[in-house]
């Protein structure tokens, strides 16, 4: 099983979100061109770095490592998001061809951002994805 680092996919790359030291947890350091006119994560960024976080944990528990896509989404938004962000996700069960996964974003002190599930389709017969 392999899965693409996020700054190996050029949208995720642009956005600057990269693996944080664990290996495991996706890191985006906000910058003025993420953010909203509050002066917080703009509620689209928070959802790419979920369903990053999603698609992430959908490939970890496929060993035949298929290319997944989101079937779909639903996401709570708990508070502002500030400074640097962590999402992470979890499969909570899979089956031949969906996986059904959780992420959540917090800030560096621990705090939930936001939250969300998500059903996810293995491709049969895709490549995994690439650059």
């Amino acid at each position: 099983m392999s899965t693409v680092p996020p700054e190996e996919v050029p949208f995720l790359a642009d956005l600057g979100l990269a693996l944080a030291d664990d290996g495991d947890t996706l890191q985006l350091v906000l910058q003025p061109r993420h953010l909203n006119r509050r002066g917080v994560a703009h509620g689209g960024l928070l959802m790419t770095l979920l369903d990053a976080a999603l698609t992430r944990a959908a490939r970890h528990a496929d060993t035949a490592d298929h290319a997944v896509a989101t079937v779909e989404l639903k996401t709570s938004f708990l508070q502002p998001g500030r400074g640097t962000l962590l999402a992470r996700g979890h499969c909570v069960h899979r089956s031949g061809t969906l996986a059904f996964c959780e992420a959540t974003v917090n800030d560096t002190e621990g705090h939930p951002v936001a939250r969300a599930s998500a059903t996810l389709r293995y491709l049969r017969g895709a490549a995994p994805d690439t650059p």
